[in-house]
């Protein structure tokens, strides 16, 4: 497998995650999202997601079957999908509760980060904001972290043991440890979190979230920090 990802992308990182989690080997295909007025708008990278945003997992061929010529190869966008094909056709060790409504709330938990807070810090959102609404960016990305994370917060509390969802991490941890690091690039307060950091620090100790950081990826040193 091939995975087109960013080193401080947090979507990117919720992938790295799941995939050292299940010891999936992968090829590290940078995409630089800043560099140039970013890769991701190169008309070759178009053909790998005409969104223009990482991260991209682009899957083996099948096993015993030749794909007819010209086919493309193929290729999933958006880190939950992502995730969830991960989930199904790489079921051990999980990343979801076996429990249907735990199920449910390790999905909730995660789509809280990626519907209500993750979008609005996206580079090319905080440059819309900025540069086209002569807006201030800064404030307009805390806002909607300041919100997301005590509803993160209020949440886990129902549910949380040593992770989000109970004594094993699921799809909530994956996306909460890459928030927090968003988080803290953009000053937010998290002292109102215990519950979260608590989390944090728990998946932090395991090799599948401390190897996939930011600051361990090969694309990491030369990519400018603004």
């Amino acid at each position: 497998m091939k995975l087109y990802n960013y080193w401080r992308s947090s979507a990117s990182w919720r992938v790295r995650i799941a995939l050292r989690w299940k010891d999936l080997p992968y090829e590290y295909h940078a995409v630089h999202l800043v560099r140039g007025g970013g890769e991701q708008f190169a008309p070759a990278y178009l053909d790998v997601n005409p969104l223009s945003q990482v991260p991209v997992l682009e899957l083996d061929p099948e096993p015993g079957a030749a794909p007819p010529a010209g086919a493309p190869p193929r290729r999933i966008a958006q880190s939950l999908a992502i995730l969830e094909y991960l989930e199904e056709c790489f079921p051990t060790p999980p990343l979801l509760p076996r429990d249907p409504w735990l199920r449910a709330r390790a999905r909730q938990i995660a789509e809280i980060v990626n519907s209500a807070m993750q979008p609005f810090q996206n580079t090319s959102v905080l440059g819309y904001v900025k540069e086209t609404l002569r807006g201030d960016d800064q404030a307009w990305i805390r806002h909607f972290l300041v919100r997301g994370l005590a509803a993160l917060e209020r949440t886990a509390g129902e549910t949380a043991g040593h992770f989000l969802v109970g004594e094993a991490p699921s799809l909530a941890d994956v996306c909460l440890v890459p928030q927090l690091y968003g988080a803290r690039r953009f000053g937010v307060d998290l002292t109102g979190v215990p519950t979260l950091l608590r989390v944090e620090s728990t998946c932090n100790m395991l090799p599948a979230f401390a190897e996939s950081h930011p600051d361990r990826q090969p694309d990491a040193q030369s990519a400018p920090k603004p």
